[in-house]
């Protein structure tokens, strides 16, 4: 399809919002995905739950909600230097919801790009064109979002 480069200036963005849920609520997300990041990042809930703009009781509350519909712990106590680090279990449902999110970013960057006369772009700014979406080769932006989406 020939694309209508009119809308060079302002190229629209795709936006996603991934969680997943179950009757008892919502249990993983990018927020959550954000949040154990900065917690591996910072060996510290608080720092983390202060970068992403929330209260500290809001992060514990979430880190909570998960573990308790999960049945593991997604993050301890860290003995040596205080403060938390990820289990095994934290660091692998983060990695694979920041796997999956690329997966359906990937996909629907793909088909917008199919589907509308201009190119589109994920939310970090990388353009998704004609070309790089009938490679394959839409570009890996991973979750991001703000922490209080999840």
């Amino acid at each position: 399809m020939k694309k209508d480069r009119s809308l060079t200036e302002h190229v629209p963005t795709v936006r996603l919002h991934l969680w997943l849920d179950t009757d008892d609520g919502l249990f993983f997300g990018t927020g959550r995905a954000l949040l154990l990041e900065r917690i591996e990042k910072h060996g510290s809930l608080k720092k983390a739950a202060e970068e992403l703009g929330m209260s500290y009781r809001a992060a514990w509350g979430k880190i909570k909600q998960s573990e308790k519909i999960l049945g593991f712990e997604l993050i301890t106590r860290n003995s040596r230097r205080g403060g938390y680090e990820l289990t095994d279990f934290g660091r692998l449902v983060r990695d694979r919801f920041v796997l999956w999110f690329n997966e359906v970013e990937k996909t629907a960057l793909a088909k917008a790009t199919e589907i509308f006369p201009w190119d589109v772009q994920g939310y970090r700014g990388n353009v998704a064109k004609e070309e790089e979406a009938a490679a394959g080769d839409v570009p890996d932006t991973g979750p991001a979002a703000t922490a209080d989406e999840s």
